[in-house]
């Protein structure tokens, strides 16, 4: 019997992105949720948790979406795809967080003021919401794909799509910016084999 740390390892290892999916394999709004409901669970600086989804479930919402992202098959294919949007304004989420904790017993008035001001400061430089909101919500992306791989989907992070048509078309609010599109489904057959980079290479011991 293995333990729950060798199965997520496992996990890990046998997640690949898939391009071609089953298109007759339907995953239902609750399977979404479930997954969505895990995705969240990731970490965020300041737990600002900066990142919106948008979920492309149905048919027609897919065929939208298409040519947005270059009439890529899996777009068509896939059971659903879900756009990470990330948030550039998750400074407003301050009040939203940190107040249950302060009500709670869990944080001082005084440290959640100090937290606050330096939440605020930090965005004051555009260049730092931008990067906490690609990187944040990416940590809630890779939350998600291994979330979909525990409940038997497949799973492929797209990068290829016209971000400033993403935004019109779907009326994308001023405060999120799309990071990915990830594809949802059963796949139609595997990944090829594909071959990482030697550790050697890209750890630097010190």
């Amino acid at each position: 019997m293995t333990t729950i740390a060798e199965d997520l390892l496992t996990l890990m290892e046998d997640r690949t992105s898939i391009r071609h999916y089953d298109p007759s394999e339907a995953i239902s709004k609750a399977e979404l949720t479930s997954i969505l409901e895990s995705a969240v669970k990731a970490p965020s600086a300041w737990n600002l948790q900066h990142w919106n989804f948008m979920v492309f479930h149905s048919d027609e919402a897919k065929e939208r979406l298409h040519p947005i992202a270059y009439s890529q098959n899996q777009i068509i294919e896939s059971s659903a795809v879900i756009a990470i949007l990330g948030d550039l304004e998750a400074n407003k989420n301050v009040e939203q967080v940190y107040s249950p904790l302060v009500e709670a017993g869990h944080m001082s008035k005084e440290i959640k003021e100090t937290l606050a001001g330096q939440i605020h400061g930090a965005y004051e430089n555009p260049v730092y919401a931008r990067d906490a909101a690609y990187s944040n919500a990416s940590l809630a992306a890779m939350q998600l794909m291994l979330a979909a791989k525990a409940k038997g989907f497949d799973t492929c992070a797209i990068g290829g799509f016209n971000g400033e048509a993403f935004i019109k078309e779907f009326k994308v609010a001023g405060r999120y910016v799309p990071v990915m599109l990830i594809s949802v489904g059963k796949a139609a057959k595997s990944a090829h084999k594909s071959e990482r980079i030697s550790l050697d290479q890209v750890a630097e011991w010190l």
